[in-house]
């Protein structure tokens, strides 16, 4: 994140909802978030639920496992969901799209795949769609475009 312009500095790492961002709205297109009341207990739920599908995973997946069929399915869907669902809470007032690729790298990285989405500049090839999608709770749009960056990055 190095470089980036921030607006208001009074709004760097603290969630909608706190004291001084309780009123913060926040939009992708057409689609607003959720109500900066309901942030904290969505996080609480975001990280229960991440925390959950890991485990599963590390259960089925071992340690330098080389990923195909299933299990590679199972990675990039828990990458799809963990980035999607971060962008429908929007935690942040501005971020949350860097902070889920974030997520998506991380869990990838965790599974021995490549970091396939940018965090600068975001990706392109759907990404906005995906992201308006997310906002309805929908997260299959970004899987499909996240195979699709996968594929990219390892043809590379």
């Amino acid at each position: 994140m190095d470089g980036l312009a921030v607006p208001n500095p009074a709004m760097v790492g603290g969630f909608r909802g706190e004291t001084g961002l309780h009123d913060i709205e926040v939009r992708i297109g057409r689609h607003r978030g959720m109500a900066p009341a309901n942030v904290a207990r969505a996080l609480s739920e975001y990280e229960r639920r991440l925390q959950r599908a890991v485990q599963r995973l590390d259960e089925l997946i071992p340690p330098g496992a080389n990923l195909s069929g299933d299990p590679l399915v199972a990675v990039i869907e828990l990458c799809a969901w963990a980035h999607a669902e971060w962008v429908r809470i929007h935690p942040f007032a501005n971020g949350n799209g860097r902070v889920a690729r974030f997520w998506a790298n991380s869990i990838a990285m965790r599974y021995g795949l490549p970091p396939f989405a940018t965090l600068r500049p975001r990706p392109s090839g759907g990404y906005e769609s995906a992201g308006e999608a997310a906002m309805r709770g929908e997260w299959l749009p970004t899987a499909a475009l996240f195979r699709e960056l996968l594929l990219e990055s390892l043809k590379g």
